[in-house]
Formats: structure tokens, C-alpha cells, sequence
């Protein structure tokens, strides 16, 4: 498994409780954060819900 960086670029405001709750699941919540996690199926599945808030990138 290899690593993936993502970083919150986008504001949650104004977006459904689901994809606040899946950023505050993936460990962000404030913009320019980033948090590193493994690139498991469950976290991929994840980042797709909220990729227009969010940007990924290899670790």
C-alpha cells in the first residue's frame, strides 16, 4: 500500500452534513491542512465523496 497526501483547498460551508462529516473523518476541517493516509479503498472511497473540496497527491 502506498501513501496518499490530501490537502483541503475548499471551504465546507454551505456543503451537506455528509461531506462535512467525511472532511472531519479524513482528519481536516480548516483549509491548507493536509494529512497523509494510506491509500486503502475505504480512504479512496472517501476523498472521491469530497474531491471538488479537496486535492491528492502522492506520498
Amino acid at each position: 500500500m502506498g501513501k496518499i497526501k490530501v490537502k483541503q483547498v475548499r471551504s465546507a460551508i454551505k456543503r451537506p452534513q455528509d461531506q462535512k462529516r467525511t472532511l472531519v473523518a479524513l482528519g481536516l476541517g480548516k483549509i491548507g491542512k493536509v494529512v497523509e493516509h494510506d491509500d486503502t479503498p475505504n480512504i479512496l472511497g472517501m476523498i472521491n465523496k469530497v474531491k471538488h473540496l479537496v486535492s491528492t497527491e502522492e506520498a
